[in-house]
């Protein structure tokens, strides 16, 4: 093995400050126990790349996070997977960045998270330069729901020219990526929303729409192909029902599925659970299509940084369309 470090030396800013501001919390609970606190700033590990971040987005897995520490545990942490920013340091090894390269991506989910700060450290290669078209605020938005669907549709359902999909939910973060990756796919895509949401979910591509509110999904539509659940639940159950022989059902919700499972059995489909990961070659597919004119992210609302407490209860109510950001830099 060569002793020679020199092609693989890290990049470290001398004039780096020691600490930095992030959103904390010391207890779970509402959005009132996030804090804006002082915390050590990240130094680039082996393969790692430290971002200064312009925008990270929020998804329903920070809010629950928050209030039940799921995956993650106890308290203290920093919660955000999402992240688009401006490389500062790159760690021993990284030959893809350097400094002053705008790039966007997903922190390794779970246990990566501590976007919402200032800085955050992550591999290399769970980031891709951000399209020159993009803001950050956008592309802030876009990692863990843009890989989430391409995952649970491209990956996983192979997603491909005339199947039917059913994507519930069309109207959310995950939802209304979902609708725009089905339909660059060449699938025929039915969304459920609530009426006020209809014309947005149209405008994505949906070629049906079905307000959830009013009709029985299930009894409403038949011979689908694929179904993103994003719900769970007795939804989930039943929207097995609508599956033609040999569909398959893809849920984000990978807990209590085992009776999801033996129903899928009896009726001759699939049902897979899934968690997104983060993924180069998945962020980059999503880069793509955004360059292609093939995907936008809806941004609902931005809040500073030191209001993430107040974009968190806006989270909280269930009602966004698309995403909410927290801007950390302009």
């Amino acid at each position: 093995m060569s002793d020679d470090k020199s092609t693989v030396t890290p990049t470290v800013n001398p004039t780096a400050t020691a600490t930095m501001k992030a959103i904390s919390q010391d207890t779970l609970g509402a959005p009132e126990v996030l804090q804006e606190v002082e915390v050590p700033r990240p130094k680039p590990g082996i393969g790692q790349i430290v971002v200064a971040v312009h925008a990270a987005g929020l998804n329903p897995t920070d809010y629950k996070h928050r209030a039940s520490g799921m995956f993650l545990g106890k308290p203290p942490f920093v919660l955000g997977w999402d992240v688009s920013g401006v490389v500062e340091e790159v760690g021993l090894g990284v030959a893809l960045f350097q400094p002053g390269d705008e790039v966007f991506g997903m922190l390794p989910y779970p246990y990566g998270a501590g976007s919402h700060a200032e800085y955050v450290a992550g591999p290399a290669r769970a980031f891709v330069p951000k399209p020159a078209g993009l803001s950050h605020v956008e592309a802030g938005a876009l990692p863990l729901v843009g890989l989430t669907a391409w995952q649970a549709l491209v990956d996983v359902a192979q997603v491909g020219p005339g199947q039917r999909v059913l994507i519930q939910a069309a109207a959310g973060g995950v939802g209304h990526v979902a609708v725009q990756i089905a339909k660059a796919r060449g699938a025929y895509v039915i969304g459920t929303a609530s009426a006020a949401k209809h014309e947005f979910v149209r405008g994505l591509g949906a070629d049906e729409v079905i307000d959830y509110r009013t009709v029985d999904v299930a009894a409403e539509v038949r011979d689908i192909d694929v179904v993103l659940d994003t719900l769970g639940g007795e939804d989930r159950l039943r929207s097995l029902d609508v599956l033609k022989p040999g569909g398959i059902l893809v849920s984000l919700l990978p807990v209590q599925f085992d009776e999801v499972t033996a129903r899928a059995r009896e009726l001759g489909v699939r049902a897979i659970a899934m968690l997104v990961e983060h993924d180069q070659a998945g962020m980059r597919a999503v880069a793509e299509l955004v360059e292609s004119g093939g995907l936008t992210v809806h941004v609902a609302d931005t809040y500073p940084l030191a209001e993430a407490a107040k974009a968190h209860a806006e989270g909280d109510t269930g009602r966004v369309t698309g995403k909410l950001v927290l801007t950390v830099r302009p």
